[in-house]
């Protein structure tokens, strides 16, 4: 189980929803490399609205409704393991934006197992 608590970094990756990589959504690909490297967590939020460097407004509003709204995963770990990370969000992001922030983790607990 990782254990996480005190300094660390936040990458947040913007894309569109309809991105994709290898003809599956690159959000998805995003986590599961995310995963493999044995990052702490990640978890991905669905935008109701937003733009991008392409000024174009994604709404989910009924009557503009965007089939690619935006995305926004959130991973959390130390500094030097979101560091290794980011060659892989260099290969994955074509179009987006990647920001990376220093945080305080105060609590991180993961469920019990069932065997």
């Amino acid at each position: 189980m990782t254990r996480l608590t005190g300094s660390a970094l936040r990458v947040t990756i913007f894309i569109g929803e309809n991105d994709v990589w290898h003809h599956k959504p690159l959000y998805s690909e995003i986590v599961h490399r995310a995963h493999k490297a044995g990052l702490a967590g990640a978890s991905v939020f669905r935008g109701v609205e937003g733009f991008g460097a392409s000024s174009l407004i994604h709404t989910s509003r009924l009557l503009s409704l965007s089939e690619d709204l935006p995305v926004a995963i959130v991973i959390v770990d130390t500094e030097d393991r979101v560091r290794d990370f980011l060659p892989q969000l260099d290969e994955l992001v074509g179009e987006g934006l990647v920001t990376l922030d220093a945080c305080e983790v105060i609590r991180y607990v993961g469920r019990e197992m069932k065997a």
